[in-house]
This record gives structure tokens, sequence and C-alpha cells, in this order.
């Protein structure tokens, strides 16, 4: 399987993604990186009138996470820890998750994240450590 290959599975399976019937997000991998889009919709928001933070976890956990699975070819990775730091609100617009794996060893990977809003304005970033499965890509 050629690494364009690999991370077009990975697209798809995450597009598959029962929960993701929910989000409805575009996403595009490439080596290391990761990039989800989702439309700010009123039925993501809390009391006060904005996004609630799981959505926010939701992307940037994502993103890091197949930054890190876009390195790993034959299995799935498993979040170990993730950690965010909620910037700004939003309320309407686009909401863009950039992924970056930026260290990996043979039982361990890290990746961070930024959101954004449809300003490129920082809403929110995080960082996490990544494991690799033994599910097995496609199998899941």
């Amino acid at each position: 399987m050629t690494e364009s290959q690999h991370f077009r599975k990975l697209e798809q399976a995450y597009l598959n993604a029962r929960c993701n019937e929910y989000y409805q997000p575009q996403i595009k991998i490439s080596r290391g990186e990761a990039e989800i889009v989702i439309a700010v919709q009123e039925k993501y928001f809390h009391a006060a009138h904005a996004v609630h933070g799981s959505v926010y976890f939701k992307m940037l956990d994502d993103a890091a996470y197949f930054a890190v699975n876009s390195l790993v070819r034959d299995v799935f990775v498993l979040t170990v820890s993730f950690h965010l730091h909620l910037l700004r609100p939003i309320s309407r617009g686009t909401m863009r998750a950039i992924g970056k794996a930026y260290f990996s060893s043979r039982a361990l990977y890290a990746g961070e994240s930024i959101l954004y809003d449809d300003k490129g304005r920082e809403i929110a970033r995080g960082s996490g450590l990544f494991a690799k499965s033994k599910l097995e890509i496609g199998k899941g």
C-alpha cells in the first residue's frame, strides 16, 4: 500500500465512524499532519450559546490522532492522554483543527493540534500521547 493509499484509508475509516454521522466532518491527511473541518451548528451549543468544549476536544484529539496514525501503517493508535486549552468561544462559521505529529519512538507517539475559527484566529490547542493498538487498519 502506498503512503497516499494509507492516508485515504484512514480518512475513510474516520468518515465511516458512527459518531461522525452527527458532526459531518471533513478530513485531509498527509504525512505527519491532519486537518479536520466542522461547520458550527446550534446543536453543538452549551447554555451560553457557543460551541461546547466537548466538540473542541473531539476535533483537537482527532486531528492529533490522525497526524500520528499517518505514520503508523499497520494498526490504529490509541489516545493515551490528551490535554487542551480552550482559548475563545465560537458560535458561527467553521472550526478547523490542524494536527501534527512531533515525536515517535518504538512504543509512544506525540501529537499536537490547534483549532481555528474561519477568521484564522486560534480558539483552542491541545497535545496528546498515543500508542499502537492491536487493531489492524481496515479490520475495525
